[in-house]
């Protein structure tokens, strides 16, 4: 199907925000406010320089009409373009151009998957006004009739000062995930970090989300503490966690760009990184230490070990016997998947045993030392485009 025919025959113009969480990679985006009102975590690169600023209902009720109608063309276009009303195979073909409209490709995911799920951007949809909110919600559905779940973003703060029957009358109108980033749940790193927030604040806040009947994803950072405040980290982190006992604990390792604040700290010396090694045993430290129900998640490329993740309490010595496996490695075979896992060549431990990658893996690491360079260095320069 030829771009001229599809894409550029859409109605299209609805607003998106930059970011959404990989696991709703398809789904339908819509923004509801704009960017971040706190905006201070050092360790975060996204909104920095923009203003936070709240969306009127009209405006995300239009977005959502519009984000409707591309639909109804996709839906259109599966049988004029020969496709058998196929809207999947319509929507694949979408995707599949190198170019396009964000917008369309948005909705064209959306079918791609089934049209199931929906994700209101930015940082915090929990700010809103509750009745817009659920206006919002209940407007959506309407035009999507076919979401079975709707996700947002969600300050600890912001959900903390929300009543439980605001938060349930949210709920009800089919707002089912909240994803917050706890980061950590020791006082002293969440001040350092300027988060904004506490610990008692943020295990107050997820308990309510749990009471009003949400499906709470708590995002963890590893390494976050650095050298100085690893040991606090791993100890409050698993206690604030085990407090709250959400839905998905998910692990997101601190990786340190200089679009972050945090860089500053890290070139004056004020902070210090672990190697990977050691965020990894922060990893063990911290699931070795839960006791949760929770569904465990590595899902982002900055995590070294994906493979990392099960539903607890059942898997959690699954989930530690791969990372001994790994930190048993010899040195060279730990830099070589270290290595690997950057490269995209690597995706589990298994993979070690592929000689073909293997050796392929242990080629590289010897022309970077014959040429002098770093191999962490290189490492770390390959996480960079992961951001």
């Amino acid at each position: 199907m030829a771009r001229e025919e599809t894409a550029g025959e859409l109605t299209t113009g609805f607003e998106l925000g930059p970011i959404r969480p990989p696991s709703e990679a398809y789904s339908l985006l819509i923004r509801a406010t704009r960017n971040c009102p706190w905006n201070r975590c050092l360790f975060c690169h996204c909104y920095k320089g923009s203003a936070f600023s709240l969306r009127t209902v009209e405006e995300i009720e239009r977005d959502i009409d519009t984000a409707a109608a591309v639909r109804d063309q996709i839906v259109k276009a599966s049988t004029r373009l020969g496709y058998d009303g196929d809207v999947q195979l319509t929507a694949a073909a979408l995707l599949s151009q190198p170019y396009g409209d964000p917008c369309v490709r948005d909705v064209a995911l959306f079918l791609y998957a089934g049209g199931q799920s929906a994700f209101l951007q930015d940082s915090n949809t929990l700010i809103m006004r509750t009745p817009d909110l659920v206006r919002v919600l209940r407007h959506l559905y309407g035009a999507f009739p076919t979401l079975t779940r709707v996700t947002s973003y969600a300050r600890s703060h912001t959900a903390a000062h929300k009543s439980l029957e605001e938060l349930k009358e949210i709920r009800e109108a089919g707002l089912v995930r909240i994803h917050i980033g706890l980061e950590t749940g020791y006082d002293p790193l969440l001040q350092y970090m300027e988060k904004g927030t506490t610990a008692a604040q943020q295990i107050e806040a997820g308990r309510r989300l749990n009471e009003a009947g949400f499906s709470l994803s708590e995002y963890v950072m590893p390494g976050l503490g650095g050298r100085a405040m690893a040991e606090g980290h791993v100890r409050e982190t698993a206690r604030a966690l085990n407090e709250i006992n959400p839905a998905f604990i998910r692990l997101r390792s601190l990786h340190v760009t200089p679009t972050m604040p945090l860089w500053s700290r890290l070139q004056n010396g004020d902070f210090q990184l672990q190697d990977e090694d050691d965020v990894v045993r922060e990893i063990r430290g911290i699931i070795e230490r839960l006791e949760v129900t929770s569904e465990l998640k590595s899902d982002h490329i900055l995590n070294l070990l994906m493979e990392v993740e099960g539903t607890l309490p059942g898997d959690k010595e699954k989930c530690l016997a791969i990372i001994d496996r790994y930190l048993s490695l010899p040195d060279d075979e730990r830099l070589n998947f270290r290595l690997g896992r950057r490269m995209s060549l690597y995706t589990s431990l298994d993979d070690l045993a592929d000689r073909a990658r293997h050796d392929r893996m242990a080629d590289a690491l010897k022309r970077i030392r014959d040429r002098g360079d770093n191999v962490e260095d290189v490492v770390r320069r390959l996480k960079d485009g992961f951001i």
